[in-house]
């Protein structure tokens, strides 16, 4: 496989577009993840993202790491060692709870899946890449095969480039998935109100009891609160409805104060103490529907392209798979490419197949959890199930 970046020239006055022989679109962790374990063994790719810094934006909260997933893949990146030092203490501790705070299922989680936070992860990710491996303010506008396995990506800026190989790691509204599949993520009929309490021991002592060291279920009737306990003692709190998706597009998240009230009316009569992670909130709120793509979503093979992460599976995440999916997808991805790097058709089908299958357990996983989390006497059925192990990433 080539490992070098060449730009062509002409004496047209448009510019020739430069040319990758590996690009990846989307700086998330799956795509981060393949570039790091190429990168490891001296390939070279370009990652293209539409941030425009690293730090652009916030990433998200708490992940829990499968053995049998992320983490697999942060030692075939050879990143396991840094990972342990980031795992938050005591964070799978897991309690459920009901609308009246009457505790259902309580665990130290001492279950072999440490948590750790999204941003420090990636940070670690981002961190081990050769300089210039990702182009930040790089948002892809559109993709265009040229015959031969090869494709022209064009930017916001009008910079066009080709590839040899293009790979889609740019999440659940992927500009890549097209290129093989008509799928659209649907509305799963679930929406997230994002809350987040900071300094939670010293200023929210009670809503800091109620979650604990770990992850907080509160279900009930439909509806729930998912929190989570981050770095530095702060709450990040998914206020969960089964709700038309235009109940979130209909929040005035400008007028937080508003918004909440809105929110909170849907949760009349449930324990002040669940409520108040909502109701004390600092700074803004973020809807956020949840979609997924139809549970074993595949495609037929086209020549030098694939899918992973988000972009390929989108599922809900009552399984807690997302983000495993994603960096295992792109260790195993990496893995092929080096397996054969004179047959890159060979290596996009060896990665396929081993994808489709998982992928379509995980999401039926995840489909079949969403139900049990806010169907009937959700607390009491989870809480069955938790003695069994179960999986977080919700919150």
């Amino acid at each position: 496989m080539t490992t070098t970046t060449t730009t062509s020239t002409t004496t047209s006055t448009t510019p020739a577009p430069e040319h990758h022989p590996l690009l990846v679109v989307g700086a998330g962790l799956g795509g981060l993840t393949l570039a790091r374990v190429l990168a490891r063994h001296g390939v070279r790719c370009t990652v293209l993202d539409l941030d425009p810094a690293r730090d652009a934006r916030p990433q998200g909260g708490m992940l829990d790491l499968h053995e049998d997933a992320a983490q697999r893949a942060l030692r075939e990146a050879g990143l396991y060692e840094e990972f342990r030092r980031l795992v938050q203490p005591g964070g799978e501790a897991t309690r459920v709870l009901d609308r009246h705070a009457t505790v259902h299922h309580a665990d130290d989680g001492e279950g072999g899946r440490p948590e750790v936070h999204r941003a420090a992860l990636r940070d670690l990710l981002l961190d081990s890449l050769p300089a210039g491996t990702v182009r930040w303010g790089a948002k892809v506008t559109a993709v265009t095969p040229l015959g031969g396995g090869r494709h022209e990506v064009t930017l916001a800026d009008g910079t066009r480039l080709t590839t040899g190989l293009l790979v889609g790691a740019d999440g659940a509204w992927s500009r890549v998935r097209p290129l093989l599949s008509d799928a659209v993520p649907a509305y799963t009929g679930i929406s997230f109100v994002e809350a987040d309490l900071t300094d939670a021991d010293r200023r929210h002592p009670r809503a800091a009891a109620l979650v604990g060291s770990g992850l907080l279920f509160a279900l009930d009737q439909g509806k729930g609160f998912l929190s989570h306990r981050e770095p530095g003692a702060r709450l990040h709190t998914c206020v969960a409805l089964r709700c038309p998706a235009e109940l979130p597009a209909g929040l005035d998240l400008a007028d937080p104060a508003a918004a909440r009230r809105q929110v909170l009316a849907h949760f009349d009569g449930w324990d002040e103490g669940l409520r108040s992670l909502l109701a004390d909130g600092d700074g803004p709120l973020v809807a956020r529907p949840i979609h997924a793509l139809p549970a074993g979503h595949r495609w037929e093979r086209i020549p030098g392209v694939t899918l992973l992460g988000d972009a390929a599976h989108l599922m809900s995440p009552f399984a807690g798979e997302g983000a495993n999916l994603a960096m295992l997808d792109g260790a195993e991805l990496a893995a092929a490419l080096l397996a054969h790097p004179d047959d890159p058709e060979r290596a996009l089908a060896t990665y396929e197949t081993a994808l489709f299958p998982r992928s379509e357990r995980s999401a039926r996983e995840s489909a079949e959890s969403l139900e049990l989390c806010f169907g009937p006497d959700a607390a009491g059925r989870l809480a069955a199930v938790m003695s069994g192990g179960w999986d977080d990433e919700a919150a």
